[in-house]
Protein backbone atom coordinates (compact mmCIF):
# COMPACT_ATOMS: atom_id res chain seq x y z
CA UNK A 1 0.00 0.00 0.00
CA UNK A 2 1.35 3.07 -0.69
CA UNK A 3 0.41 6.87 0.66
CA UNK A 4 -2.38 8.18 -0.56
CA UNK A 5 -5.48 10.56 0.35
CA UNK A 6 -6.07 8.92 3.40
CA UNK A 7 -2.80 7.13 4.07
CA UNK A 8 0.19 9.04 5.68
CA UNK A 9 3.36 7.21 7.21
CA UNK A 10 5.89 8.83 9.47
CA UNK A 11 8.82 7.39 11.38
CA UNK A 12 8.72 9.61 14.31
CA UNK A 13 6.31 11.88 16.05
CA UNK A 14 6.74 15.70 15.30
CA UNK A 15 4.66 18.47 16.79
CA UNK A 16 4.18 19.65 13.47
CA UNK A 17 2.21 16.69 12.27
CA UNK A 18 -0.72 18.62 13.88
CA UNK A 19 -0.89 20.25 10.40
CA UNK A 20 -1.31 16.85 8.88
CA UNK A 21 -3.41 15.71 11.58
CA UNK A 22 -5.43 19.57 10.53
CA UNK A 23 -5.24 18.36 7.15
CA UNK A 24 -7.12 15.37 7.57
CA UNK A 25 -9.86 16.37 9.61
CA UNK A 26 -10.75 19.38 6.61
CA UNK A 27 -10.72 16.73 3.67
CA UNK A 28 -12.04 13.76 3.47
CA UNK A 29 -10.40 12.19 7.13
CA UNK A 30 -7.74 9.68 6.91
CA UNK A 31 -5.07 7.70 8.88
CA UNK A 32 -1.45 8.75 10.11
CA UNK A 33 1.01 5.88 11.30
CA UNK A 34 4.22 6.86 13.91
CA UNK A 35 7.02 4.27 13.06
CA UNK A 36 6.66 3.28 9.54
CA UNK A 37 8.99 4.03 6.85
CA UNK A 38 8.46 5.39 3.70
CA UNK A 39 7.28 2.37 2.46
CA UNK A 40 4.95 1.81 4.98
CA UNK A 41 6.93 -1.29 6.29
CA UNK A 42 7.06 -1.09 10.33
CA UNK A 43 9.96 -0.17 11.68
CA UNK A 44 8.78 0.81 15.74
CA UNK A 45 8.55 3.86 17.60
CA UNK A 46 9.98 3.45 21.13
CA UNK A 47 7.66 6.11 22.86
CA UNK A 48 4.79 4.14 21.75
CA UNK A 49 2.77 4.62 25.09
CA UNK A 50 3.61 8.01 25.87
CA UNK A 51 2.47 9.16 22.59
CA UNK A 52 -0.93 7.75 23.40
CA UNK A 53 -1.48 10.32 26.08
CA UNK A 54 0.30 12.90 24.33
CA UNK A 55 -1.28 13.02 20.69
CA UNK A 56 -4.88 13.08 21.62
CA UNK A 57 -3.92 16.06 24.57
CA UNK A 58 -2.35 18.19 21.99
CA UNK A 59 -4.70 17.28 18.67
CA UNK A 60 -7.16 18.84 21.37
CA UNK A 61 -5.35 21.58 22.68
CA UNK A 62 -4.25 23.25 19.26
CA UNK A 63 -6.80 22.05 16.68
CA UNK A 64 -9.77 21.59 19.04
CA UNK A 65 -10.71 18.19 17.67
CA UNK A 66 -10.95 14.82 18.87
CA UNK A 67 -9.18 11.69 17.18
CA UNK A 68 -8.60 8.44 17.86
CA UNK A 69 -4.95 7.01 19.10
CA UNK A 70 -4.06 2.90 18.50
CA UNK A 71 -1.36 1.29 19.61
CA UNK A 72 -0.65 -1.74 16.86
CA UNK A 73 2.03 -4.15 17.21
CA UNK A 74 3.63 -5.82 14.22
CA UNK A 75 6.45 -8.26 14.51
CA UNK A 76 7.08 -7.25 17.86
CA UNK A 77 7.37 -3.77 16.69
CA UNK A 78 4.91 -1.07 18.39
CA UNK A 79 3.82 1.21 16.12
CA UNK A 80 0.66 4.43 16.79
CA UNK A 81 -2.26 4.90 14.23
CA UNK A 82 -4.26 7.83 14.31
CA UNK A 83 -7.31 7.75 12.70
CA UNK A 84 -8.64 11.39 12.07
CA UNK A 85 -12.23 11.75 11.25
CA UNK A 86 -13.52 14.56 8.68
CA UNK A 87 -14.84 17.93 10.04
CA UNK A 88 -17.53 19.36 8.44
CA UNK A 89 -16.46 22.56 10.41
CA UNK A 90 -13.04 24.11 8.83
CA UNK A 91 -10.09 23.16 11.66
CA UNK A 92 -7.44 25.23 11.77
CA UNK A 93 -3.54 24.56 12.99
CA UNK A 94 -2.32 27.81 15.18
CA UNK A 95 -4.96 30.28 12.06
CA UNK A 96 -3.66 28.15 9.46
CA UNK A 97 -5.63 25.89 7.40
CA UNK A 98 -4.27 22.74 5.79
CA UNK A 99 -6.14 20.29 3.69
CA UNK A 100 -5.17 16.82 2.37
CA UNK A 101 -5.45 16.55 -1.62
CA UNK A 102 -3.94 13.04 -3.07
CA UNK A 103 -0.90 12.00 -1.19
CA UNK A 104 0.06 15.67 -0.50
CA UNK A 105 -1.08 18.48 2.19
CA UNK A 106 -1.32 22.36 1.46
CA UNK A 107 -1.88 24.94 3.07
CA UNK A 108 -4.80 27.15 1.88
CA UNK A 109 -4.59 30.69 1.72
CA UNK A 110 -6.47 33.20 -0.49
CA UNK A 111 -8.73 32.06 -3.35
CA UNK A 112 -8.67 28.85 -2.29
CA UNK A 113 -9.28 29.46 1.31
CA UNK A 114 -12.16 31.50 0.77
CA UNK A 115 -13.89 28.38 -1.33
CA UNK A 116 -12.95 26.51 1.41
CA UNK A 117 -14.37 28.28 4.02
CA UNK A 118 -17.41 28.98 1.99
CA UNK A 119 -17.95 25.16 1.21
CA UNK A 120 -17.75 23.73 4.78
CA UNK A 121 -19.92 26.38 5.90
CA UNK A 122 -22.68 25.82 3.24
CA UNK A 123 -22.58 28.80 1.77
CA UNK A 124 -21.55 29.94 -2.27
CA UNK A 125 -19.62 33.19 -3.76
CA UNK A 126 -22.36 34.22 -5.77
CA UNK A 127 -24.76 34.67 -2.65
CA UNK A 128 -22.90 37.60 -0.52
CA UNK A 129 -24.58 40.34 -0.81
CA UNK A 130 -23.26 43.97 -2.27
CA UNK A 131 -24.59 47.21 -0.69
CA UNK A 132 -23.67 49.59 -2.97
CA UNK A 133 -25.68 47.77 -5.42
CA UNK A 134 -28.96 48.96 -5.92
CA UNK A 135 -32.20 47.37 -8.07
CA UNK A 136 -33.20 50.75 -9.61
CA UNK A 137 -29.08 50.42 -11.15
CA UNK A 138 -29.80 47.26 -13.26
CA UNK A 139 -30.10 46.96 -16.28
CA UNK A 140 -33.81 47.54 -18.24
CA UNK A 141 -32.95 45.33 -21.41
CA UNK A 142 -30.98 42.68 -19.16
CA UNK A 143 -34.06 41.97 -17.24
CA UNK A 144 -36.54 41.77 -20.42
CA UNK A 145 -34.29 39.64 -21.66
CA UNK A 146 -34.84 37.43 -18.83
CA UNK A 147 -38.45 37.76 -19.18
CA UNK A 148 -38.71 36.80 -22.67
CA UNK A 149 -36.53 33.87 -22.24
CA UNK A 150 -38.28 32.59 -19.22
CA UNK A 151 -41.72 33.32 -20.42
CA UNK A 152 -40.72 30.64 -23.57
CA UNK A 153 -39.26 28.18 -21.43
CA UNK A 154 -42.33 28.12 -18.96
CA UNK A 155 -39.98 27.55 -15.91
CA UNK A 156 -41.44 30.92 -14.16
CA UNK A 157 -44.53 31.60 -13.05
CA UNK A 158 -46.46 34.15 -15.66
CA UNK A 159 -48.11 35.96 -12.89
CA UNK A 160 -44.56 36.60 -11.63
CA UNK A 161 -42.39 37.41 -14.75
CA UNK A 162 -45.75 40.21 -15.13
CA UNK A 163 -44.72 41.21 -11.63
CA UNK A 164 -42.77 44.27 -10.01
CA UNK A 165 -38.83 43.75 -10.53
CA UNK A 166 -38.61 43.57 -6.79
CA UNK A 167 -40.66 40.79 -7.09
CA UNK A 168 -38.83 38.55 -9.61
CA UNK A 169 -35.45 39.16 -8.33
CA UNK A 170 -36.98 38.05 -4.34
CA UNK A 171 -37.78 34.82 -6.72
CA UNK A 172 -34.64 34.28 -7.85
CA UNK A 173 -33.39 34.95 -4.83
CA UNK A 174 -31.46 38.00 -5.85
CA UNK A 175 -32.36 40.04 -2.98
CA UNK A 176 -32.65 40.04 0.54
CA UNK A 177 -35.42 41.13 2.41
CA UNK A 178 -33.01 44.26 3.65
CA UNK A 179 -33.06 44.96 -0.50
CA UNK A 180 -29.51 44.14 -0.57
CA UNK A 181 -28.74 42.59 -3.99
CA UNK A 182 -26.12 39.64 -3.90
CA UNK A 183 -23.52 39.08 -6.35
CA UNK A 184 -25.40 37.28 -8.99
CA UNK A 185 -27.91 39.90 -9.32
CA UNK A 186 -25.19 42.38 -9.95
CA UNK A 187 -23.11 39.94 -12.24
CA UNK A 188 -26.73 38.08 -14.14
CA UNK A 189 -28.37 42.30 -14.30
CA UNK A 190 -26.46 45.31 -13.74
CA UNK A 191 -25.27 46.90 -16.82
CA UNK A 192 -21.28 47.34 -15.49
CA UNK A 193 -20.98 44.21 -13.21
CA UNK A 194 -17.48 44.98 -13.52
CA UNK A 195 -17.40 47.98 -11.50
CA UNK A 196 -18.42 45.04 -8.83
CA UNK A 197 -16.34 41.95 -9.68
CA UNK A 198 -13.49 42.74 -11.49
CA UNK A 199 -12.59 40.37 -14.93
CA UNK A 200 -16.88 39.74 -15.18
CA UNK A 201 -16.16 39.93 -18.96
CA UNK A 202 -15.63 37.49 -22.46
CA UNK A 203 -12.24 37.74 -24.82
CA UNK A 204 -12.17 36.17 -27.66
CA UNK A 205 -9.21 35.95 -30.35
CA UNK A 206 -8.77 34.39 -33.43
CA UNK A 207 -5.08 32.61 -33.86
CA UNK A 208 -3.29 31.96 -37.13
CA UNK A 209 -1.47 29.25 -35.66
CA UNK A 210 -0.33 27.25 -31.97
CA UNK A 211 2.44 29.67 -31.72
CA UNK A 212 0.39 32.45 -30.61
CA UNK A 213 -0.32 34.79 -33.34
CA UNK A 214 -3.48 36.62 -33.07
CA UNK A 215 -5.26 38.09 -35.94
CA UNK A 216 -7.89 39.65 -33.95
CA UNK A 217 -9.99 39.86 -31.03
CA UNK A 218 -13.30 41.25 -29.18
CA UNK A 219 -14.36 42.00 -25.60
CA UNK A 220 -17.85 41.16 -24.69
CA UNK A 221 -18.70 43.25 -21.55
CA UNK A 222 -21.97 44.08 -19.63
CA UNK A 223 -24.46 42.28 -17.75
CA UNK A 224 -24.02 38.19 -17.58
CA UNK A 225 -27.76 37.81 -19.08
CA UNK A 226 -27.36 39.96 -22.51
CA UNK A 227 -22.88 38.22 -23.06
CA UNK A 228 -24.30 35.63 -23.56
CA UNK A 229 -26.34 36.06 -26.75
CA UNK A 230 -23.11 39.24 -28.02
CA UNK A 231 -20.89 36.33 -27.58
CA UNK A 232 -22.86 33.72 -29.64
CA UNK A 233 -24.09 36.25 -32.08
CA UNK A 234 -19.70 37.44 -32.72
CA UNK A 235 -18.67 33.93 -32.58
CA UNK A 236 -21.11 32.81 -35.30
CA UNK A 237 -20.64 35.73 -37.14
CA UNK A 238 -17.34 37.02 -37.27
CA UNK A 239 -15.12 33.33 -35.90
CA UNK A 240 -16.68 30.37 -37.41
CA UNK A 241 -15.60 29.73 -41.24
CA UNK A 242 -18.83 28.18 -43.03
CA UNK A 243 -18.50 25.09 -45.57
CA UNK A 244 -20.88 25.64 -48.57
CA UNK A 245 -23.17 22.85 -49.90
CA UNK A 246 -26.05 22.55 -52.11
CA UNK A 247 -29.07 20.14 -52.00
CA UNK A 248 -30.50 20.94 -55.94
CA UNK A 249 -30.86 24.49 -56.03
CA UNK A 250 -31.00 25.21 -52.00
CA UNK A 251 -27.72 26.56 -50.97
CA UNK A 252 -26.26 25.50 -47.03
CA UNK A 253 -23.78 27.04 -44.80
CA UNK A 254 -22.72 24.24 -42.49
CA UNK A 255 -20.37 26.04 -39.65
CA UNK A 256 -17.19 24.13 -38.61
CA UNK A 257 -17.95 23.16 -35.59
CA UNK A 258 -21.57 22.32 -33.93
CA UNK A 259 -23.20 25.14 -32.80
CA UNK A 260 -25.17 23.19 -30.35
CA UNK A 261 -22.27 22.27 -28.55
CA UNK A 262 -20.37 25.53 -28.72
CA UNK A 263 -22.93 27.54 -27.10
CA UNK A 264 -23.44 24.69 -24.54
CA UNK A 265 -19.65 25.37 -23.38
CA UNK A 266 -20.24 28.98 -23.76
CA UNK A 267 -23.04 28.92 -20.92
CA UNK A 268 -21.04 26.14 -18.70
CA UNK A 269 -18.45 29.12 -18.65
CA UNK A 270 -20.56 31.55 -17.94
CA UNK A 271 -22.58 30.16 -14.99
CA UNK A 272 -19.49 28.04 -13.69
CA UNK A 273 -16.37 30.24 -13.22
CA UNK A 274 -14.94 31.25 -10.74
CA UNK A 275 -15.66 35.15 -10.48
CA UNK A 276 -13.51 35.74 -7.73
CA UNK A 277 -10.55 34.57 -9.92
CA UNK A 278 -10.58 37.99 -11.24
CA UNK A 279 -9.71 36.89 -14.54
CA UNK A 280 -12.19 36.69 -17.91
CA UNK A 281 -13.14 33.62 -19.50
CA UNK A 282 -11.13 33.07 -22.65
CA UNK A 283 -12.62 31.65 -25.96
CA UNK A 284 -9.76 30.84 -28.86
CA UNK A 285 -10.28 30.31 -31.91
CA UNK A 286 -7.73 28.49 -34.36
CA UNK A 287 -8.34 27.20 -38.39
CA UNK A 288 -8.62 24.00 -36.50
CA UNK A 289 -10.09 24.25 -32.96
CA UNK A 290 -11.50 26.20 -30.65
CA UNK A 291 -11.26 26.32 -26.91
CA UNK A 292 -13.05 27.77 -23.79
CA UNK A 293 -11.58 28.50 -20.66
CA UNK A 294 -12.88 29.63 -17.33
CA UNK A 295 -11.18 29.72 -14.17
CA UNK A 296 -14.03 27.11 -12.52
CA UNK A 297 -13.38 24.60 -10.49
CA UNK A 298 -14.56 21.27 -10.45
CA UNK A 299 -16.72 19.73 -7.55
CA UNK A 300 -14.40 17.68 -4.84
CA UNK A 301 -13.06 14.10 -6.23
CA UNK A 302 -14.52 14.70 -9.67
CA UNK A 303 -12.37 14.24 -12.54
CA UNK A 304 -12.92 15.65 -16.23
CA UNK A 305 -14.04 12.25 -17.21
CA UNK A 306 -17.19 12.66 -14.96
CA UNK A 307 -18.30 15.34 -17.10
CA UNK A 308 -18.99 13.12 -19.90
CA UNK A 309 -20.41 10.11 -17.25
CA UNK A 310 -24.27 10.50 -15.89
CA UNK A 311 -23.62 12.92 -13.02
CA UNK A 312 -25.53 15.49 -10.86
CA UNK A 313 -25.95 18.71 -11.24
CA UNK A 314 -23.13 20.71 -8.95
CA UNK A 315 -23.25 24.20 -10.31
CA UNK A 316 -20.45 26.41 -9.27
CA UNK A 317 -22.44 29.37 -8.55
CA UNK A 318 -26.03 27.98 -7.51
CA UNK A 319 -28.25 31.23 -7.94
CA UNK A 320 -26.55 32.22 -11.38
CA UNK A 321 -27.05 28.63 -12.39
CA UNK A 322 -30.70 28.39 -11.64
CA UNK A 323 -31.38 31.84 -12.91
CA UNK A 324 -30.12 30.58 -16.14
CA UNK A 325 -32.15 27.33 -15.49
CA UNK A 326 -35.32 29.37 -15.04
CA UNK A 327 -34.62 31.73 -18.74
CA UNK A 328 -33.72 28.21 -20.51
CA UNK A 329 -30.36 29.20 -21.27
CA UNK A 330 -29.05 25.93 -19.80
CA UNK A 331 -30.37 22.70 -17.97
CA UNK A 332 -30.58 20.99 -14.77
CA UNK A 333 -29.68 17.32 -13.73
CA UNK A 334 -26.39 17.69 -15.54
CA UNK A 335 -27.22 16.98 -19.08
CA UNK A 336 -25.24 19.92 -20.27
CA UNK A 337 -22.57 17.31 -21.45
CA UNK A 338 -24.94 14.97 -23.00
CA UNK A 339 -26.11 17.83 -25.22
CA UNK A 340 -22.66 18.22 -26.08
CA UNK A 341 -22.06 14.90 -26.84
CA UNK A 342 -25.07 14.76 -28.93
CA UNK A 343 -24.13 17.63 -31.14
CA UNK A 344 -20.22 16.58 -32.08
CA UNK A 345 -21.43 13.36 -32.59
CA UNK A 346 -23.95 14.44 -35.51
CA UNK A 347 -20.82 16.09 -37.02
CA UNK A 348 -18.87 12.74 -36.51
CA UNK A 349 -16.44 14.26 -34.16
CA UNK A 350 -14.87 12.73 -31.43
CA UNK A 351 -15.98 14.47 -27.99
CA UNK A 352 -13.98 17.62 -26.70
CA UNK A 353 -10.63 17.56 -24.98
CA UNK A 354 -11.48 18.55 -21.17
CA UNK A 355 -8.35 19.24 -19.21
CA UNK A 356 -8.26 21.23 -16.12
CA UNK A 357 -5.56 24.12 -16.50
CA UNK A 358 -5.76 26.95 -13.82
CA UNK A 359 -9.38 26.29 -14.45
CA UNK A 360 -11.56 24.00 -17.11
CA UNK A 361 -10.10 24.30 -20.63
CA UNK A 362 -12.69 22.26 -23.25
CA UNK A 363 -11.48 22.11 -26.92
CA UNK A 364 -13.52 21.43 -30.23
CA UNK A 365 -11.24 19.90 -32.96
CA UNK A 366 -12.87 20.64 -36.78
CA UNK A 367 -12.23 16.82 -37.48
CA UNK A 368 -10.91 13.70 -36.13
CA UNK A 369 -7.79 13.62 -37.60
CA UNK A 370 -6.72 17.23 -36.01
CA UNK A 371 -7.51 15.92 -32.49
CA UNK A 372 -6.01 12.76 -32.87
CA UNK A 373 -2.91 13.88 -33.88
CA UNK A 374 -3.26 16.66 -30.90
CA UNK A 375 -3.59 13.77 -28.46
CA UNK A 376 -0.52 11.99 -29.98
CA UNK A 377 -2.38 8.74 -30.56
CA UNK A 378 -0.79 6.16 -32.65
CA UNK A 379 -1.00 7.17 -36.50
CA UNK A 380 -1.80 3.69 -36.76
CA UNK A 381 -4.95 4.16 -34.88
CA UNK A 382 -6.03 7.22 -36.46
CA UNK A 383 -7.67 6.01 -40.28
CA UNK A 384 -9.18 3.45 -37.95
CA UNK A 385 -10.63 5.82 -35.35
CA UNK A 386 -11.91 7.94 -38.26
CA UNK A 387 -13.65 5.28 -39.86
CA UNK A 388 -15.47 4.55 -36.73
CA UNK A 389 -16.37 7.84 -36.18
CA UNK A 390 -17.56 8.33 -39.58
CA UNK A 391 -19.76 4.82 -39.72
CA UNK A 392 -20.59 3.92 -36.15
CA UNK A 393 -19.01 0.79 -36.18
CA UNK A 394 -15.69 -0.75 -37.48
CA UNK A 395 -15.09 -4.60 -38.20
CA UNK A 396 -11.98 -6.82 -38.59
CA UNK A 397 -12.31 -6.79 -41.81
CA UNK A 398 -13.05 -2.63 -42.08
CA UNK A 399 -9.17 -2.63 -39.99
CA UNK A 400 -7.71 -5.11 -42.99
CA UNK A 401 -9.00 -2.92 -45.62
CA UNK A 402 -8.19 -0.06 -44.39
CA UNK A 403 -4.67 -0.64 -42.78
CA UNK A 404 -3.59 -3.61 -45.27
CA UNK A 405 -2.74 -5.91 -42.83
CA UNK A 406 -3.87 -9.85 -42.05
CA UNK A 407 -7.11 -10.76 -40.21
CA UNK A 408 -4.50 -12.08 -37.09
CA UNK A 409 -2.77 -8.17 -37.27
CA UNK A 410 -6.37 -6.44 -37.23
CA UNK A 411 -7.47 -8.71 -34.14
CA UNK A 412 -4.15 -7.32 -32.06
CA UNK A 413 -5.04 -4.12 -33.12
CA UNK A 414 -8.53 -4.30 -32.52
CA UNK A 415 -7.72 -4.84 -28.57
CA UNK A 416 -5.08 -2.49 -28.55
CA UNK A 417 -7.71 -0.20 -29.21
CA UNK A 418 -9.98 -0.91 -26.32
CA UNK A 419 -9.41 2.80 -25.12
CA UNK A 420 -11.35 4.07 -28.06
CA UNK A 421 -13.42 1.07 -29.32
CA UNK A 422 -15.93 -0.94 -27.78
CA UNK A 423 -16.41 -4.70 -28.91
CA UNK A 424 -20.15 -5.68 -29.52
CA UNK A 425 -21.47 -9.07 -30.55
CA UNK A 426 -20.64 -13.01 -29.74
CA UNK A 427 -16.29 -13.35 -30.68
CA UNK A 428 -16.28 -15.01 -34.02
CA UNK A 429 -19.85 -14.26 -35.05
CA UNK A 430 -20.33 -10.70 -36.01
CA UNK A 431 -18.45 -9.06 -34.04
CA UNK A 432 -18.04 -5.18 -34.61
CA UNK A 433 -16.34 -2.72 -32.68
CA UNK A 434 -18.25 0.80 -31.71
CA UNK A 435 -16.71 4.14 -30.73
CA UNK A 436 -17.23 4.31 -27.49
CA UNK A 437 -17.70 7.98 -26.66
CA UNK A 438 -20.88 6.85 -29.23
CA UNK A 439 -22.00 4.30 -26.24
CA UNK A 440 -21.73 7.31 -23.62
CA UNK A 441 -24.19 9.30 -25.45
CA UNK A 442 -26.84 7.44 -25.00
CA UNK A 443 -26.02 6.39 -21.16
CA UNK A 444 -25.15 9.78 -19.94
Amino acid sequence: MSENQNIEWKENWRDEYLKWICGFANAAGGKIYIGTDDNGRVVGVADAKKLLEDIPNKVRDVLGIMVDVNLLEENGLQYIEIDVPPYSNPINYKGQYHYRSGSTKQELKGAALNRFIMQKTGRHWDEFPIERAKAEDLSESALNRFRKEAARSGRVDEGVLNDTTGHLLQDLRLIDDAGHLNRAAVLLFHPDPERYVFGAYIKIGFFRDDKGNLEFQDEIHGALMEQVDKAMDLIKTKYLIYRISYEGISRRETPQFPVEAIRESLMNAIAHKDYASGVPIQISVFPDHITFWNSGQLPEDWTTDRLFESHPSAPYNPIIANTFFRSGDIESWGRGYKRILEAVSAYKLLPPKLEMISGLMITYYTDVRSQLLAQRVDERYIPVIEYASKNGRVTNSDVQHILGVSKPTASRILQQMNGWLEMQGKVGKGTYYVPKWLTNVSQV
